[in-house]
């Protein structure tokens, strides 16, 4: 890592991305298709998956049909997926994270997933923020994440106008779930096709991310970056994790 190769801090977060193309922020979001809708707009059929349940050792469970049959995506399906997130790192491990999976399908950034988290130090925003030309340089030609220089780009980019957001608001969690009022939003979609690719939250969130200089924040992107951290519980009601999500979020908010 080369700090003093960084972009000058001269230039604020909306200046930098001004030197990146912003109409890749609205590349399609977990792939589309014609029938229900998943996880920031993976489309699928009907309403759950009823399969053996190897994490929880309950067989035939319930699930949000979009997670298939994966053991790696039934695991974060089980363990993640709407699980309330306040912690800075996690927040922004999911937004380089959303941001990389742009145009791609969600399982092939969590089968990099490790390799992102040792390419982009640990997900420590401080440390990316600083990274220069030759860390760029260094990500371009690691095989274990995606090779896409805009994307590359925008995550340092993106890394810097966070740690502005949280300067200001004194912690990005704190300016994120305000979008929601520090509380996890509950639905109760019955099918997949039931659930938005986009609401007006995510449309204003998007907005202002992007008044910021943030890249890769349309609204499809945020509305599954506000599914995947909790800000919305989107689990179809037959799913065994929707009452268990909705019991999370009203243990713990965002104060």
């Amino acid at each position: 890592m080369h700090p003093k190769e960084a972009v000058p801090r001269t230039e604020n977060c909306a200046t930098q991305m001004e030197k990146i193309d912003v109409h890749q922020d609205e590349m399609v979001h977990y792939g589309e298709g014609a029938q229900g809708r998943g996880p920031g707009g993976r489309y699928t059929t009907g309403t759950f998956t009823p399969i053996s349940n190897t994490i929880q050792g309950a067989p035939m469970t319930r699930r949000c049909e979009w997670c298939g049959e994966d053991p790696l995506y039934v695991k974060y399906h089980d363990t993640e997926w709407g699980v309330p997130v306040y912690d800075d790192r996690t927040l922004f491990e999911f937004l380089l994270l959303e941001g990389a999976q742009a145009g791609l399908s969600w399982i092939t950034i969590l089968r990099k997933r490790e390799n992102y988290r040792k390419a982009f130090a640990g997900f420590d925003a401080e440390k990316v923020a600083a990274f220069g030309e030759d860390d760029i340089a260094r990500l371009l030609e690691d095989p274990g994440i995606v090779r896409n220089r805009l994307k590359v780009r925008s995550a340092v980019a993106n890394a810097r106008c966070f740690l502005e957001v949280r300067a200001e608001f004194g912690g990005f969690g704190k300016y994120l779930w305000g979008f929601v009022g520090g509380r996890p939003l509950t639905n109760a979609w019955r099918a997949m096709g039931d659930i938005p690719a986009t609401t007006p939250v995510s449309d204003a969130l998007g907005k202002d991310l992007k008044r910021r200089g943030f890249n890769f924040v349309g609204s499809t992107i945020m509305y599954a970056h506000m599914q995947a951290t909790g800000m919305v519980n989107d689990h179809v009601t037959g799913c065994f994790r929707h009452e268990e999500i909705k019991a999370l979020g009203e243990i713990k908010t965002m104060g």
